[in-house]
């Protein structure tokens, strides 16, 4: 079966039956999934291993957040100029060149003594993550055909993710009782796989070159985002100092300068008419409701289990594998939701699960003698149905209707808009708890408060969208 792609206009495409895939396309989709399962992998064995890491580098809980952050700011920083370069100099040679720096990073991450430079081996692992990520997923929406074949690859591609970071939480909690470095390598060794098959089987016409770099853009784009990074992940640590001042102005005036560039440019970075597809602004804002109240909802959990509860790293990770199980059991099933249904009413859906899942945790989550299978489990497997049946459908959502010279650049925008709505919510609920001597989820609850009041967002602004619908429809008879 040959390769297809995306139409190039912007109105949506009926779904269509198409023929069983070959292997060669199961191949390409199993490559870019495993880049998803890394991504994933990594994020999530670090976290388990943060206060191991801690006791042996006498790292204090400031240094530790920036492992975290670290991460976050070259991941979040640099998404865009990620999708476009996929799409600029080859979704292939993009991918497999990010693939060795991300491997090469977590090597040197398990070698170094010096937390200084741990946290810098973060920072580029994020960068070449900003690379990876949208090229994987440009790589899927260039080869499968909108519609049914490209619902259907987008909804496996989640699997791996969600199998990714549910095998993250166990395998780090096993490693991190031989040693927090098993962490860093075993990504190199998924890393190396993942090479080898990209290497055989993601065809060469993904390197479709297409205008050229702006650079100008480029530049004020990726300072302007690291600047805000910074900013949002720093100001409630350490408050409003000149220097988060200094950044923060920083940011706006090189922000304010990108978007003068891109409406003068003959090649911009990225097109800003792109902003004027409402499905397009609806799904880029339905991730930031989505990751920003998780991230921070998963944060709230993990320390309230952890520091107040006294649960170990292993069978805190165990608590929430049940969420990720379930991703990867149903969001195969996405896809035919989503040909069904459409994708509006399938993030409708999946935001009222974040919503109940997290009003549950604040009515049951705080009992004094808490039964896990009660007050916890109905909560994560709520969050688990979310993801399965919300993160497929943002993804096609964002990615419906756009050439596939900019499948990268959509890809990278809707994966940027989740992480810096994580990093803003992230920010905000940390400056609102007070983990430290926690003795109950009271010293919790207002950034608990917080994360349910983004998904409550998030979930009026989908439902707007129908009641819009409908009241057009009814004017109209």
């Amino acid at each position: 079966m040959t390769l297809t792609h995306a139409d190039s206009h912007l109105s949506p495409i009926p779904s269509t039956t198409s023929p069983r895939w070959g292997l060669r396309l199961w191949a390409i989709l199993f490559v870019a999934g495993l880049a998803m399962f890394l991504d994933a992998l990594d994020l999530s064995m670090v976290g388990v291993a943060l206060p191991s890491l801690g006791a042996e580098l006498g790292l204090d809980t400031t240094s530790l957040q920036w492992i975290v952050n670290g991460y976050i700011l070259g991941y979040g920083g640099l998404l865009l100029l990620g999708g476009r370069a996929a799409d600029l100099l080859g979704r292939r040679r993009v991918f497999l060149a990010a693939l060795v720096v991300f491997g090469i990073a977590s090597l040197v991450g398990g070698l170094v003594d010096d937390g200084a430079i741990l946290v810098a081996t973060r920072v580029v692992k994020g960068i070449a993550a900003a690379f990876t990520a949208p090229a994987a997923l440009s790589i899927i929406t260039t080869t499968f055909k909108q519609g049914h074949d490209r619902n259907k690859a987008l909804s496996i591609f989640t699997v791996f993710g969600a199998t990714g970071y549910a095998s993250g939480l166990i395998m780090s909690g096993l490693l991190t009782a031989i040693d927090w470095r098993l962490t860093f390598f075993a990504p190199v060794i998924a890393v190396a796989i993942v090479l080898v098959a990209a290497f055989i089987v993601v065809p060469r016409n993904q390197d479709t070159d297409h205008g050229r770099i702006d650079f100008a853009g480029a530049a004020t784009l990726t300072g302007g985002m690291l600047a805000a990074v910074y900013t949002i992940v720093t100001a409630p640590e350490t408050g409003f100092t000149g220097t988060v001042i200094a950044t923060l102005v920083a940011a706006v005036l090189l922000l304010a300068a990108f978007f003068v560039i891109e409406s003068r440019v003959r090649h911009p970075l990225v097109r800003l008419s792109i902003f004027k597809v409402t499905s397009i602004v609806r799904a880029n804002l339905a991730a930031m409701a989505i990751f920003g109240s998780y991230i921070s909802f998963q944060t709230i959990v993990s320390l309230y289990l952890q520091n107040t509860l006294g649960w170990e790293p292993l069978q805190m990770a165990l608590a929430l594998a049940p969420a990720g199980i379930i991703v990867a059991f149903l969001s195969p099933f996405a896809g035919r939701f989503i040909d069904r249904f459409g994708t509006t009413p399938m993030i409708i859906a999946a935001m009222s699960a974040f919503v109940l899942g997290y009003l549950w945790f604040i009515l049951r989550g705080g009992s004094p003698q808490p039964a896990y299978l009660v007050d916890y489990l109905p909560s994560f497997l709520l969050l688990g149905l979310g993801f399965a049946i919300g993160f497929s459908a943002v993804m096609v959502q964002a990615t419906e209707g756009i050439t596939d010279e900019e499948q990268g650049l959509a890809s990278g925008l809707v994966q940027t808009s989740g992480q810096i709505g994580g990093a803003i919510v992230l920010a905000i609920a940390t400056s609102l708890i007070s983990a430290t001597a926690a003795t109950s989820i009271a010293e919790y609850r207002p950034g608990l408060y917080l994360v349910i009041a983004v998904a409550v967002i998030g979930l009026l602004a989908s439902v707007s969208v129908v009641m819009t619908r409908r009241r057009r429809a009814d004017a109209l008879t």
